[in-house]
């Protein structure tokens, strides 16, 4: 891991995301859901939003979507994100439930960097798969690449 990805702004896990965060280092996507509705929930929250009395369960779930929105960042910009730039970030709408939307990086491949492709080369509606790429110990990040 270059001295640049170490230092790259990490998510905040707390007891109610670590499921999330545990999946992610496992290789899968685990999304919090309603037993009740078999609704998904997204973020991860510590109260069930269909069914208020249900304790929420974990789910895996298949890691394929569509490119729902993306946006280019343009500076100013944290530190770590400068030398990367121009890069996108994209809004994944995933294949089991649209409504669930997760934000990462469009990368070529396993191997990519988030600066892969250009914002031109973006298109809403292309399928995509999600990759994890350990960042430390305790982070593992869903990113995505075409399929």
């Amino acid at each position: 891991m270059s001295e640049q990805e170490a230092t790259t702004l990490l998510p905040f896990i707390d007891e109610i995301s670590a499921p999330f965060w545990a999946g992610c280092r496992e290789g899968v996507l685990r999304i919090q859901q309603c037993p009740e509705s078999g609704r998904l929930i997204f973020p991860p929250r510590p109260g069930n939003p269909w069914h208020p009395r249900v304790k929420t369960v974990w789910t895996d779930v298949k890691g394929t979507g569509t490119i729902w929105s993306f946006v280019e960042p343009h500076p100013p910009l944290m530190l770590d994100f400068t030398e990367r730039a121009p890069y996108t970030a994209i809004v994944v709408a995933l294949d089991v439930d649209p409504t669930i939307r997760l934000v990462g990086n469009l990368l070529k491949d396993e191997n990519g960097e988030i600066n892969d492709y250009q914002y031109n080369d973006i298109k809403i509606g292309t399928a995509v798969q999600v990759i994890f790429r350990k960042k430390t110990a305790e982070v593992t990040l869903p990113l995505w690449v075409k399929i």
